[in-house]
């Protein structure tokens, strides 16, 4: 399966979605793109990757080539992530064929109902997801 990444600011998130798919996904190729290089180099130090990538033409691309889409809400969000995702890059993720599991966050000026602010227990979740999803297309 191609899983994709995709995470902006920090990367941190990407990071730890990274760590974690490697280890419930030791086989499937995982792209990580970042929205600016910070991000990208965090992902990178992960070491968890196949493909790397940075900036809008990426995301675009990697959608269109992705099975599975993974990072936080705000990737389906023009102009969330602090002004990092562009409407071109949040069309295609929401206009891509993938199955998506999203992060919900409540950063940026956008508040998720229901969200406890760095809750592990929702990354574990959207894990979980993913372990199920990859299993589906074995």
């Amino acid at each position: 399966m191609r899983i994709l990444v995709i995470d902006g600011q920090g990367g941190r998130l990407g990071r730890r979605l990274l760590e974690g798919i490697r280890k419930i996904c030791p086989e499937d190729e995982i792209m990580a793109v970042g929205t600016n290089s910070m991000a990208t180099e965090n992902m990178m130090n992960s070491g968890c990757a196949t493909h790397l990538a940075t900036g809008e033409n990426a995301v675009v691309v990697a959608c269109r080539r992705a099975q599975l889409i993974v990072g936080p809400l705000g990737i389906a969000m023009a102009d969330a992530l602090m002004g990092e995702i562009t409407p071109a890059m949040a069309v295609a993720v929401t206009r891509s064929s993938a199955r998506r599991i999203l992060i919900p966050m409540n950063l940026c000026d956008t508040y998720v109902a229901g969200v406890a602010r760095g809750s592990g227990a929702i990354l574990e979740d959207a894990l979980e997801m993913i372990r199920k999803v990859a299993e589906e297309t074995l």
